[in-house]
């Protein structure tokens, strides 16, 4: 085949449009994992997940102090389903802090909801490193439990870094 009798087509301009969108939208995906992967970096959350639950609790705290709440750790044993009980004027949050490996099921839940009653809090909160399960996002959107994941805390972490002028 000669190129004089190359024909242009209709179908072939649609496919040759379509590769170079594809190679476009690729080369996006890419820059856009590049740029999460250098967020997650900058953000410290591989630290927090190396923590233990003790050292969570307390990085948790001065997290929170530094968005603007007091804040003050239970005790470890008999802490009633709380971790960390935050004070603002007027209101009182009760917060569960679970630094897991794996998604976190409904118990944790369970137990903030329960221990809202017991201090008396306004709000509930659940924090993880992780994610949640499907059960435990029904359960908690049903009891108003604030479910805090690894994407929102990351974000709450680079926002602190920004305010110290540490992050990019």
């Amino acid at each position: 085949m000669m190129l004089e009798e190359f024909i242009v087509t209709p179908a072939l301009l649609i496919a040759l449009g379509l590769l170079a969108w594809s190679i476009k939208e690729d080369f996006r995906a890419k820059k856009r994992r590049k740029e999460w992967e250098e967020k997650l970096r900058n953000s410290g959350i591989y630290e927090v997940d190396r923590m233990k639950g003790s050292e969570f609790e307390v990085f948790l705290k001065f997290l929170l102090e530094s968005h603007g709440y007091q804040a003050r750790v239970t005790k470890t044993s008999g802490d009633f389903g709380a971790d960390l009980v935050l004070n603002t004027p007027g209101r009182t949050i009760v917060v569960q802090a679970k630094r897991y490996s794996k998604k976190v099921g409904v118990r944790a839940v369970q137990e903030i909801v329960s221990a809202k009653s017991y201090y008396k809090a306004n709000e509930c909160w659940v924090i993880t490193n992780n994610y949640f399960t499907a059960p435990a996002m029904k359960l908690g959107n049903s009891n108003e439990v604030l479910l805090i994941d690894r994407d929102e805390l990351i974000e709450w972490m680079l926002e602190e870094k920004e305010d110290e002028g540490i992050a990019k």
